[in-house]
């Protein structure tokens, strides 16, 4: 089996116009029509699909709780896992930058990659063709929706514990910036002090850090909690 056969074997489809599965996964970085308006083409697919699974899916959920749900299926790194799966990577074509980088292992590129083969199988089959193949590459995704609760990030999840204690809200506090201006480091404190806790979180960039020391907070108080109860 080729490559190429390998991908379709992936998606369950034989395209009419094998054209558009080659620009779809055809990076801009390599010669040749390359994948954006395919991209842009299959995130809306893709949005519209997922959207419409989960309002059947989930009817007690309102507008925000759907779009909070729908955006946990449909992100750069969801994208990536599932471009992964079926291992998307190694058919992307790359130009020689990329290709040095390790290109094809960049969640930025294998999400967008996903993307448009979506749009590219919309182009070639239809709508419907579009629809079973996104429904089929989120099977997994789709049979285990997450509640409620586990889609709060944790900035908001100690906010609201706090809240419901009556306790004094969180600061967060930047304690180092690391690494070059294109590629920093930010390391930040999330300071309890009716609690007498502080978590700790690194990320590239501060709202990133500030949600990773929110959620060692949580843990830490989780711990504590633990503890008392033990005693």
């Amino acid at each position: 089996m080729t490559q190429r056969e390998a991908l379709l074997a992936q998606l369950g489809r034989v395209f009419d116009d094998p054209a558009l599965l080659d620009q779809a996964v055809t990076h801009r970085s390599a010669e040749g029509p390359n994948n954006e308006r395919l991209e842009f083409l299959g995130d809306a697919i893709l949005n519209f699909v997922i959207a419409a699974e989960v309002f059947q899916r989930r009817p007690e959920l309102h507008e925000g709780e759907l779009s909070r749900l729908r955006a946990a299926l449909v992100n750069k790194n969801a994208l990536a896992a599932i471009a992964r799966e079926i291992d998307l990577g190694r058919h992307i074509v790359l130009g020689s930058g990329e290709l040095k980088t390790g290109g094809s292992r960049r969640d930025s590129i294998l999400a967008d990659g996903l993307e448009a083969v979506i749009g590219a199988v919309y182009l070639d089959g239809g709508y419907e063709a579009g629809r079973q193949v996104v429904l089929a590459l989120f099977e997994g995704h789709l049979s285990r929706l997450p509640d409620m609760e586990a889609l709060k990030d944790p900035k908001t999840r100690l906010q609201e514990y706090l809240q419901a204690r009556h306790l004094e809200l969180p600061s967060y506090h930047v304690e180092a910036v690391s690494g070059r201006a294109h590629q920093q480091t930010f390391r930040v404190t999330c300071h309890c002090e009716p609690l007498q806790l502080v978590g700790e979180g690194t990320a590239g960039n501060r709202r990133q850090a500030e949600q990773a020391a929110a959620d060692d907070l949580l843990a830490r108080i989780a711990a504590a909690e633990k503890g008392q109860a033990h005693d």
